[in-house]
């Protein structure tokens, strides 16, 4: 069974720093594209970070480019997304999916649709 797990939320005070990760068991993230998506209560879910199957490129969201950085280990079959210098605003849970469209190979779009086998996400709460 093809699965990805969201480790790594909390709570933190604003301008503090937390680093997600996405493991996958089931398959190996070698194939794939993996996006970290986010959801604050009462809005949709949106993309924040995607990184290309071979780590080559990557794509932000204009609200945490110079903020965040989205890595993967794929010995490990684990994608990262490290947040730096985190605002209340980024209060939502996070998720991770996995793309094999051909929309996700050049210059990994992050779009809801291009995703699947999403994981059950991680909490992260940005507060003083």
């Amino acid at each position: 069974q093809l699965q990805l797990v969201e480790s790594g939320g909390g709570l933190v005070q604003p301008g503090g720093s937390l680093r997600l990760s996405c493991a996958a068991s089931g398959f190996t993230l070698n194939y794939y594209a993996i996006g970290w998506f986010r959801q604050a209560p009462g809005k949709e879910r949106e993309g924040v970070s995607c990184i290309s199957k071979s780590g080559g490129s990557t794509n932000y969201a204009d609200s945490v480019k110079g903020r965040f950085t989205i890595s993967r280990d794929n010995a490990k079959n684990t994608v990262y997304l490290e947040m730096n210098s985190l605002k209340s605003e980024d209060t939502a849970t996070y998720y991770c999916a996995a793309s094999r469209s051909p929309h996700t190979i050049v210059q990994p779009m992050c779009v809801t649709s291009f995703y699947s086998n999403w994981g059950r996400g991680t909490q992260v709460t940005v507060s003083s």
